[in-house]
């Protein structure tokens, strides 16, 4: 197995980027965004390194920790700071992967934080987890997406899993598709532009309607009856 690496990039005066792979060939990737009085760290990995020496080598203002939901590979390195802030509904998630006392903060819709010249809208938007957010910089034309809108494969296997509700959630986020120009994906590549939801809503339709075939998952999601689902650029994992 793949020892675990950080790759710690600048995007521009604001934004950093932290790729933690999984030491398995898979990667998360976790946004560093810098305000005037504070920063806020969105998503924490796989816990491998200590996240917070990391982020405080990159600014000596106070970090505020948001995850846009509570799956294992974007919360596990929580444990380096205090308090995480996530929606109400990923709490049982949450507690279930860390520890029931584990600290937590709730950021609801609609909730606008500031950093100081840098704010940061939170949209709820349920179907791959229950309480899945993103968060969009107006200013900035920047929606960070987690795993909801991302153009590798959206996972919606498991407990709290909801593909109806994913569909509406991207149509929700296409209603205000003019409001920025870039996507900051949970993994992959980072997407430019919003049309990545015309594919995301295409092909979760298709695979509600039964319209599309899938071909056999690897390892212990084909085990479990779970198939990979190409369906145009999206791609799902489900079952």
């Amino acid at each position: 197995m793949e020892k675990p690496e950080l790759i710690v990039k600048q995007l521009d005066d604001r934004y950093w980027h932290i790729e933690e792979s999984s030491g398995g060939g898979g990667g998360v990737n976790c946004f560093l965004v810098l305000g005037e009085k504070k920063a806020m760290l969105v998503d924490s990995g796989f816990g491998h390194e200590d996240l917070m020496t990391v982020v405080t080598g990159l600014t000596t203002l106070p970090i505020m920790l948001v995850n846009t939901h509570a799956d294992r590979d974007h919360v596990m390195g929580n444990q380096y700071f205090d308090t995480a802030y996530m929606h109400p509904a990923e709490y049982d998630r949450y507690h279930s992967a860390v520890g029931k006392d584990a600290p937590v903060e709730a950021l609801w819709e609609g909730d606008v934080v500031d950093l100081g010249g840098v704010q940061l809208e939170v949209i709820l938007i349920p179907g791959h987890t229950p309480g899945s957010i993103v968060l969009l910089d107006r200013e900035n034309r920047i929606l960070i997406g987690g795993d909801s809108v991302q153009g590798g494969m959206v996972f919606m296997v498991g407990a709290g899993r909801n593909l109806s509700g994913y569909i509406g959630s991207m149509q929700k986020l296409k209603k205000i598709q003019g409001l920025f120009d870039r996507v900051y994906t949970g993994h992959g590549a980072m997407l430019e532009g919003s049309d990545m939801l015309d594919a995301l809503i295409a092909g979760a339709l298709q695979l509600k309607n039964g319209e599309a075939e899938g071909e056999e998952a690897p390892g212990p999601f084909g085990d479990s009856g779970a198939k990979v689902y190409k369906i145009g650029r999206a791609t799902f994992l489900y079952g």
